[in-house]
């Protein structure tokens, strides 16, 4: 079975499908850009099942990913996970936004889920390069895929915010894949 790999610009607490996937902040409190918004978007439920992870296992270390159900959005699930902060590129942004992707697939394959929509992690107010993210996400997905035995997925969704991860994913897609 082959995974459908799609593009779409607009706002990821809009979109159908299995699991949403949440840029955290290691608190799992909701902040700022995408994290805010799912956690408006989703009501009081999602802050109530984080604090809950939270307060279980301390958060959520970056690279990792838990999940939570999802509250009033159109998905059933929200999967958090906490990227990488941009620090010039020397202690291992790189590796540990590749694990979000990674862990983040691993979890929704645990879930038995057929859909699954990404944003840009890393790319807000952790300043992680656009064009080097956007790789990252794509060659992440991309080898989870391929190396996947018996994979239950087949949709993947990257929702871009904004025109210009729009284009940058858009370029990279079609280079990829």
């Amino acid at each position: 079975m082959s995974v459908k790999l799609s593009l779409q610009k607009g706002d990821i607490t809009k979109i159908a499908v299995d699991a949403i996937v949440n840029a955290a902040n290691t608190s799992l409190l909701g902040g700022g850009g995408v994290d805010g918004a799912i956690h408006r978007a989703a009501g009081k439920v999602l802050l109530e099942e984080c604090i809950k992870i939270r307060n279980k296992q301390g958060g959520c270390k970056t690279g990792q990913a838990v999940y939570t159900i999802a509250g009033n959005l159109p998905a059933k699930y929200v999967i958090h996970t906490v990227g990488s902060v941009w620090q010039n590129g020397t202690h291992g942004e790189r590796e540990l936004l590749e694990n979000c992707y990674e862990n983040t697939l691993k979890i929704a394959q645990e879930l038995q889920l057929k859909s699954i929509s990404f944003p840009n992690i890393s790319t807000g107010v952790y300043k992680f390069p656009k064009e080097e993210a956007a790789e990252i996400a794509l060659n992440s997905v991309n080898k989870f895929v391929k190396q996947s035995n018996n994979l239950i997925l087949e949709e993947i969704i990257f929702v871009c915010f904004d025109e210009e991860n729009f284009k940058i994913y858009e370029r990279m897609m079609s280079r990829i894949f």
